[in-house]
């Protein structure tokens, strides 16, 4: 029951969390950040928004990135100046996970490395059922509140639907790119503590470089 409580504490601070706000100042969250510990949530770079996802119900199949929405190429510069920005920080990396989804999976490879890639994480594009729906947001809490391997932070790249479902309506304009930043409690519950945007790491990196 006792963790119970924990669990429900820690989504209902999540889902309370404001758009704007951020609990920890640039400084803090760079060296909370070099320590590991932490696991951020991006929404996957930003794509062309004349493609589309033509064949949704096979993302996992060869061939099929052909018929989804790509990165454009501010998407894929933006996903390789993460990288810089978080080497100039210092800032570890340790697994990386990322949708089935061709742009999910380009934006982890670009700026953190080779993601495992799971459907916990894939966009459901209105083709799978509300309960498949609701498992995927669980699935996303819960890798919110697993705890990084030591020294590490834990990379996740998904979609706006699943970032929304997860964590609540303060996410809903969430923007291609943005970085949602969670620390485990170690118990199975988490804390949301900043919000990144898309460039603001190689701004941080200008100011922080280690």
């Amino acid at each position: 029951m006792k963790v119970l409580r924990s669990i429900l504490a820690a989504m209902l601070a999540a889902l309370a969390f404001p758009a704007s706000a951020q609990a920890l100042s640039d400084s803090q969250l760079v060296e909370a950040l070099r320590s590991g510990g932490y696991v951020i949530v991006f929404r996957h770079g930003a794509s062309n928004a004349d493609q589309a996802d033509t064949d949704p119900l096979n993302v996992d199949q060869p061939g099929n990135e052909a018929k989804q929405r790509h990165l454009n190429d501010k998407g894929r510069a933006t996903a390789r100046a993460w990288k810089e920005a978080f080497r100039k920080m210092g800032i570890p990396v340790g697994k990386v996970y990322s949708s089935k989804l061709f742009r999910a999976q380009e934006t982890a490879r670009l700026g953190f490395g080779e993601p495992t890639t799971t459907f916990d994480v894939t966009e459901g594009n209105q083709i799978v059922s509300p309960n498949e729906n609701n498992r995927r947001a669980a699935m996303l809490r819960k890798m919110a509140s697993t705890v990084p391997d030591a020294g590490t932070n834990t990379i996740i790249v998904t979609h706006k639907p699943n970032v929304i479902d997860a964590f609540g309506k303060d996410w809903f304009e969430v923007k291609e790119g943005e970085a949602s930043i969670f620390k485990p409690d170690g118990h199975g519950g988490f804390a949301a503590v900043a919000r990144v945007l898309p460039d603001r790491w190689s701004e941080l990196a200008a100011s922080y470089a280690k």
